[in-house]
């Protein structure tokens, strides 16, 4: 009788790594053109228009590149500590309360923009810092679930922001709208070539990020309290303070997203703000392969299919219900590629004993 067998790959070559992901890209687009034509749409005119809806007009590329900076910064953040094997779920909170941070330095002082703008990403960093510092130090002293804690943490601070946006903020020239006033014009990021400076701020720090990870000694204690938490603890490392710093850099980055999207697309503090590009990250993070400059390329493209399946329900009426199932399927297949970059299946031939 044959049984599959399931063993774990020691190592894979580079060629069979590019050939199995380039593979689960085909196959998610052959199997989502079948389900467009199951529902009676021409495959290849969806998929043409989608790509024509991200990246055919100068309008359009604007707002995909509008969408891909804060998942490639939140990406950024959420790839740190995922890199220690500490699974960060708190981006969406991390987001919020950095929007927050920046929003009391925007709305109450007054200084000159360039002092303004390094003072709210400064603030939103450190706020977005603590919001991950709190699960992070549970986590080194008391060994609680990181999973549920920053997941937790999203809710909390999402409403609190709406507390906000609804109570003590709440602008009198609103005219009973529940909206915070809007920033003044020294506290909005510039513009470069037709998208605020976001998106040199994400480049700069995927680079950043790579080199801290792959070419300094804080990155290097990271990896091996990833890899292993004995091995760090044999060799003399100081596991706690590694998890709280990671945490601090992880919480900071996604809190720098906030100020940005206050900032820039925004200009002031709503509770929707974070829009799901926390948990968004999870996925374009862990499809990078916790490489940062693969995360560019990762939510460069994802901000491409997020922003083609809203074109094509206005060009073509397709529900939203069709754009996000195309999206979840070729997520489906792209995501199930890992499985074979760990594991080899092959047929396994049980031979019965005789009595």
């Amino acid at each position: 009788m044959n049984f599959l067998k399931i063993t774990k790959r020691e190592d894979l070559p580079k060629n069979k790594t590019i050939f199995i992901r380039i593979l689960s890209v085909l196959l998610s687009l052959v199997f989502a053109g079948l389900v467009i034509a199951a529902l009676g749409y021409n495959p290849i005119e969806v998929f043409t228009n989608m790509i024509d809806g991200a990246l055919g007009s100068a309008t359009r590329l604007r707002q995909t590149v509008l969408k891909a900076v804060p998942l490639i910064i939140t990406s950024l953040g959420i790839l740190v500590a995922f890199k220690m094997k500490f699974w960060n779920i708190g981006g969406e909170g991390q987001i919020m309360m950095g929007a927050f941070a920046a929003s009391a330095v925007a709305l109450y002082t007054d200084m000159p923009r360039p002092a303004m703008l390094l003072c709210m990403g400064l603030a939103a960093m450190v706020a977005g810092g603590i919001w991950a510092f709190i699960p992070a130090i549970f986590k080194a002293k008391m060994g609680t679930n990181e999973t549920i804690f920053t997941l937790m943490l999203n809710y909390i601070a999402i409403k609190f922001v709406t507390y906000l946006q609804y109570g003590p903020w709440k602008d009198p020239g609103s005219q009973g709208f529940p909206k915070v006033a809007d920033f003044p014009p020294n506290a909005v990021l510039p513009s470069l070539g037709g998208v605020h400076i976001g998106w040199i701020i994400a480049v700069i720090l995927v680079i950043l990020v790579y080199i801290f990870l792959n070419h300094t000694k804080k990155g290097f204690e990271i990896s091996v309290v990833g890899e292993s938490v004995q091995t760090a603890r044999y060799a003399g490392m100081p596991i706690s303070s590694i998890i709280v710093i990671s945490m601090l850099l992880s919480g900071g980055l996604c809190g720098l997203t906030g100020m940005i999207q206050a900032s820039a697309v925004e200009k002031t503090l709503t509770s929707a703000l974070s829009a799901n590009y926390g948990f968004t990250a999870i996925i374009t993070t862990w499809l990078s392969g916790l490489n940062a400059i693969a995360a560019l390329f990762v939510c460069a493209a994802f901000a491409v299919l997020v922003q083609g399946g809203s074109y094509i329900q206005i060009s073509m009426s397709v529900p939203a219900s069709v754009a996000d199932m195309i999206q979840a399927i070729i997520l489906f297949f792209v995501l199930g590629s890992e499985f074979f970059l760990q594991y080899k299946v092959a047929l396994h031939k049980h031979v019965k004993e005789a009595k």
